[in-house]
């Protein structure tokens, strides 16, 4: 890592990583500074609660495929903030994001002193993407939404594209305590003549999407009535689908990732690419191109193996429904005899709600706590554990090296361990996935 890397990181960094300002003025003062380098390339804009950035990847991937220099922008990274502004499917080099930083850090400073609060880490991020992008250039930009979608950051683009994936209850203290107020606070991306590719959704979320396409007038697409999964075979490190897209049915697609939830996010994927691109009743894309860019795709974090003997799987789930999703995996697609889970959450979490999910698919639970300051401390995720676990499958470690090292212990205690069979997962937050490849790295 360069030095000057390194003071940029820190410069940025000094503004707050968790801090949240919900007001898009700061931004688009900074980007008309900078000459609106968002309107320099068409985007795709992604929303929802689960699932963005593995669909943000899998569109990434296929439009790559049929030829598209593309731009990525999720959140949050795992090591590096250079990965949250990928470039042809690999993250911006440190020269790269340090030369941009110095063209927007003097605008970025001028902004700071007309308002009272100063633009965010994300807002500073958001403004670096958009600005590399018009650098490149790029083709396409792929988006990622930070936080909601009405008053986020991101939401400066005004695509034509726009990808709603499965909301649930999450962030409710800024988005809202209901489906419908969260779908309302998402649908804000979606603007005049847009076209929303969205994913299977609650109930109650059917009505505020309806309505707001057609106050807006945006084309509606819906997984389960115009797209979907019609067939999916589990395969040696993944799966293989046949998806009906909206121009057609693709078959024999491999997907290099886990679960039922991956499969949907690889239709979501398909029919957005579709619509991009102009696919529909009379035109389909090539089937070996579909083919190609799923096999390409990549997610870091999510059901990623970083050992064997024993096997040790890293997942992101951070609320209720991505654990759901993340238990249903490890009973449906891994067969271990024993399986023990590290856990470390963050605060501001349905914590019980996660810990339900994840007990009926695993043995024994270890809970710590990770390195976020919004980390749930050990100490309070522990009683939560017992009441849902029972006192004899929890076991408490201080730190998460310590955790792991316990889980490693617990799963080898099986009388067969080494024949194989017994597995750790590590989960709960992105921030503990990061921590763990750190470790698992070193």
């Amino acid at each position: 890592m360069s030095r000057e890397y390194e003071k940029v990181d820190a410069e940025l960094l000094e503004r707050g990583f968790t801090r949240l300002v919900f007001d898009r003025g700061r931004i688009e003062a900074l980007l008309d500074l900078l000459g609106s380098p968002q309107r320099a390339y068409p985007s795709i804009h992604v929303t929802g609660t689960n699932g963005k950035t593995s669909t943000a990847r899998m569109i990434d991937s296929l439009l790559r495929a049929h030829g598209l220099r593309t731009g990525r922008y999720t959140s949050p990274h795992l090591q590096t903030v250079r990965e949250r502004i990928s470039v042809d499917g690999e993250p911006i080099s440190e020269e790269a994001f340090v030369r941009v930083y110095r063209e927007v850090a003097p605008l970025a400073a001028l902004v700071d002193k007309q308002y009272d609060e100063p633009l965010t880490y994300f807002d500073m991020t958001t403004a670096l993407a958009f600005a590399a992008f018009a650098d490149a250039p790029v083709d396409v930009a792929v988006v990622e939404v930070g936080l909601g979608g009405e008053t986020d950051s991101t939401n400066v683009i005004g695509a034509g594209t726009c990808v709603l994936t499965p909301i649930g209850m999450d962030h409710t203290e800024w988005l809202g305590d209901s489906i419908e107020e969260i779908t309302r606070m998402k649908l804000g991306i979606v603007h005049s003549g847009a076209t929303l590719v969205s994913a299977a959704q609650p109930e109650e979320a059917a009505r505020p999407i309806l309505e707001h396409c057609a106050t807006v007038g945006a084309t509606l697409a819906r997984e389960g009535a115009e797209f979907g999964v019609l067939r999916r075979n589990l395969a040696v490190g993944g799966q293989v689908l046949t998806l009906q897209g909206l121009s057609g049915v693709y078959d024999e697609v491999f997907v290099p990732l886990h679960g039922a939830h991956q499969a949907q996010n690889a239709a979501v994927a398909l029919a957005t690419v579709e619509a991009f691109l102009g696919a529909g009743v009379d035109r389909e894309l090539d089937p070996d191109l579909i083919r190609e860019g799923f096999a390409d795709v990549t997610v870091p974090g999510r059901m990623e193996r970083v050992r064997t003997a024993p096997t040790v799987l890293l997942d992101a789930a951070h609320n209720p429904a991505g654990m759901a999703a993340t238990a249903s995996t490890l009973v449906e697609e891994f067969s271990f005899r024993r399986l023990i889970a590290v856990l470390a959450v963050l605060g501001d979490k349905d914590v019980r709600g996660m810990l339900e999910q994840l007990e009926p698919a695993v043995d024994a639970v270890v809970v710590t706590q990770n390195s976020s300051s919004r980390a749930l401390p050990v100490e309070d995720l522990a009683p939560l554990a017992r009441q849902v676990f029972g006192t004899d499958r929890v076991k408490v470690a201080p730190n998460l090296l310590q955790a792991i090292d316990t889980a490693v212990e617990l799963a080898e205690q099986d009388p067969q361990a080494a024949l194989g069979g017994v597995g750790v997962v590590i989960t709960g937050s992105v921030v503990t996935v990061a921590d763990a490849r750190r470790m698992f790295r070193r």
